[in-house]
């Protein structure tokens, strides 16, 4: 008789190990973004795992503005209307996912939705169209259009606007603001 050198449980935790994470890519263009207030929260290994991919642009032009007095940047969901938006594309896990959902408190405030990102190899400037996870503002207050558009946010950059950490203390209040 054949005799295995470990028990049963051991094999089944032995495959268990083997089974892959799902992977998510998740594209970011405000303070999620590298060398951004928030791009810690994508390298903390207790949310999860998150790596960059590559820089990209969104494919279809959307508001990209900055609002309330955290000077937040918002992605509205207006189709059509603003910029191609620049940002960067992370590899994800679920638990990184998560993680993400609960700082953009999605579905509540920011709604996350698949959407197609252009990335240009930089070798041959050749163009593709990579599907990622994307945070839109979709309930917003229609006088949010009329504030300046960007196609590249920074929290230093020189709008003058500069981010500053609400550190999860804000309020219904703050939002008024944004949310319609």
């Amino acid at each position: 008789m054949f005799k295995l050198g470990f028990s049963v449980p051991k094999l089944i935790c032995l495959q268990m190990q083997t089974i892959r994470t799902m992977m998510h890519k998740v594209f970011v263009y405000g303070t999620l973004k590298r060398g951004e207030p928030n791009y810690y929260w994508l390298t903390k290994n207790e949310n999860g795992v998150g790596k960059f991919v590559s820089e990209g642009r969104t494919k279809t032009k959307y508001p990209l503005i900055i609002a309330t007095k955290y000077n937040i940047p918002f992605l509205l969901h207006k189709p059509g209307t603003g910029y191609n938006v620049q940002g960067e594309i992370f590899e994800v896990d679920d638990t990184m996912l998560s993680k993400l959902d609960i700082l953009e408190d999605h579905p509540n405030y920011y709604v996350r939705e698949i959407d197609d990102i252009t990335v240009t190899d930089a070798v041959t400037k050749n163009q593709e169209s990579v599907q990622c996870w994307v945070y839109f503002l979709k309930n917003f207050k229609e006088e949010l259009l009329l504030r300046p558009r960007f196609d590249s946010y920074s929290a230093t950059g020189p709008h003058g606007l500069v981010y500053m950490d609400s550190n999860n203390e804000s309020v219904p209040e703050d939002l008024d603001e944004v949310l319609a």
